[in-house]
């Protein structure tokens, strides 16, 4: 395992500091709208830091994902927010360069990388959360392609949406992993519904997708019909690349931000608070480690380990608690205003991290049978 970075990377960090200094507004506003993401985002992929590890004759560098992992680390640093289209370079893109068609990728690759075009994906439904075998939105055919019927459940960023990646059943016998399809969904096509699931946060961007005799054209299948397995284990393979890394890195600069608060508010001396946020770094140390150690198996091997599971499970428990203490550091203090609304909104909004991405339920088994061998339960 690799702790430091090469001659190159340690240039590609400097230039990339030294341009988010140069560029990102002061104080980043963590309510920016659509408009002001997407100028961002714009900015980003002219910079050349969208689609860092796509390759060249898609747009993208053509550099490791250790480089996007120094990305994640110093963009993490200076408070910048991600590209509007992090689903789109992450998990779409990366798949259609992949198993796109020639047209695919010429229609949406560029669009993708600049934020023209968003995607959201629409994988999980209220019966079929994390099993994505027991999908049961169905996809018949029909004489302009395709029609689709059926619910989607957190998905992520659909009131922005552009086109969604949809994954629907083809064939209606009870075949699991078989007959279910990957479909490039106009999110603008008559029949397309979204409704916001709103949090306790009041943040919006989960969204429920309802599917009411929806024609999609036959272009519009990612991949071969039936293989949608194959699609969607291939996008959530690259979700998971240098996902663990980028989380880690966030939660370190939640946890910069929580030293500041209790130094500001004057609670630095007590035991009690040293103490767990000591653990906290402890924790985060950790984290960083396995997300570097499954990096390099992630470039030895050119598939994500196991490890990323570790990751989010034990950062999404990391961050409820480091919030959880904000929180309470600020109970009852005078003077706390100017953090206590940050620190409130990040605990509510911290409750979803152990369903989103996963559920710590289906994490665990992942754990317990890929990493602890242990049998299978039924």
């Amino acid at each position: 395992m690799r702790l430091v970075d090469t001659d190159d990377e340690a240039a590609f960090r400097a230039t990339l500091r030294q341009w988010l200094r140069d560029n990102l507004p002061a104080g980043v506003p963590h309510s920016w709208d659509t408009e002001q993401r997407r100028a961002w985002s714009r900015r980003l992929h002219t910079a050349g830091y969208a689609g860092i590890t796509w390759p060249r004759e898609h747009g993208g560098r053509g550099l490791s994902p250790s480089y996007q992992a120094v990305y994640a680390e110093e963009s993490a640093l200076a408070g910048a927010p991600d590209h509007v289209n992090v689903i789109g370079i992450g998990m779409v893109g990366p798949t259609l360069i992949r198993l796109g068609s020639p047209e695919q990728q010429q229609a949406f690759l560029p669009r993708i990388l600049s934020g023209e075009v968003i995607f959201s994906q629409g994988f999980s439904e209220p019966d079929a959360g994390s099993d994505l075998a027991s999908v049961r939105t169905l996809a018949r055919r029909h004489p302009d392609g395709w029609v689709l019927d059926g619910e989607k459940v957190w998905s992520s960023y659909a009131h922005l949406a552009d086109y969604c990646l949809l994954l629907a059943r083809t064939d209606e016998a009870p075949t699991r992993h078989r007959g279910l399809t990957c479909f490039l969904l106009d999110m603008c096509a008559p029949g397309v519904q979204v409704r916001p699931l709103r949090q306790m946060s009041g943040d919006t961007d989960f969204n429920q997708i309802l599917l009411d005799s929806v024609v999609v054209p036959a272009d519009a299948v990612l991949g071969e019909v039936g293989a949608g397995w194959r699609v969607a284990m291939t996008t959530l393979a690259h979700e998971r690349g240098t996902f663990g890394i980028t989380l880690t890195s966030r939660l370190a600069a939640e946890l910069g931000r929580l030293v500041e608060t209790v130094r500001a508010v004057g609670a630095s001396d007590c035991p009690i608070v040293r103490r767990e946020i000591a653990q906290l770094h402890i924790e985060v140390q950790a984290l960083r480690y396995t997300g570097y150690r499954a990096l390099t198996a992630l470039e030895r091997t050119g598939t994500p380990g196991p490890e990323s599971s570790v990751l989010k499970l034990r950062w999404s428990l990391a961050n409820q608690r480091l919030a959880t203490l904000a929180v309470r550091v600020l109970d009852g203090r005078p003077g706390t205003d100017d953090w206590s609304g940050y620190w409130r909104r990040q605990l509510l909004r911290s409750r979803t991290n152990t369903i989103e991405g996963g559920t710590s339920e289906i994490l665990r088994g992942i754990v317990a049978e890929r990493v602890l061998g242990l049998p299978r339960s039924h």
